[in-house]
This record gives C-alpha cells, structure tokens and sequence, in this order.
C-alpha cells in the first residue's frame, strides 16, 4: 500500500497519486499537494502566515 505523503508546504496529507514531487539540486525531495503550495514554496512565503495552511491553524490556540 502506498504511503500518504504531507505537504512539505501547507501540512495537508497527499492521496497516493495525486500531487508534485520536487527534487532540489541537493537530492532532497519536497511533496506538494497543488501548484499552490509550489509556487508559494518557491516564492518563500511562510506557511504560518496564509490562512488557508494547516500549519497556520496548527500555530493558533483555540479559544
């Protein structure tokens, strides 16, 4: 059975075949779930500050 993959951008779980899979020059692999997140990734914004994230949500204590 394949392995759930995460968002190396946003947080989110990947379903088997769907997504990116970006290698860097470096060897290591990024996992993205849309272009979204890539293009938010290689823009270098900060997953903590878009609120459509998992990783914002993660950050903010619940009331």
């Amino acid at each position: 059975m394949p392995k759930l993959r995460k968002c190396s951008f946003c947080g989110y779980e990947i379903p088997p075949g769907t997504g990116l899979l970006f290698v860097k020059n470096d060897g290591s692999l990024l996992f993205f779930c849309s272009r979204k997140c890539r293009v938010s990734y290689m823009r270098k914004r900060n997953p903590i500050k878009l609120k459509w994230t998992k990783r914002y949500r993660e950050s903010k204590p619940k009331k």
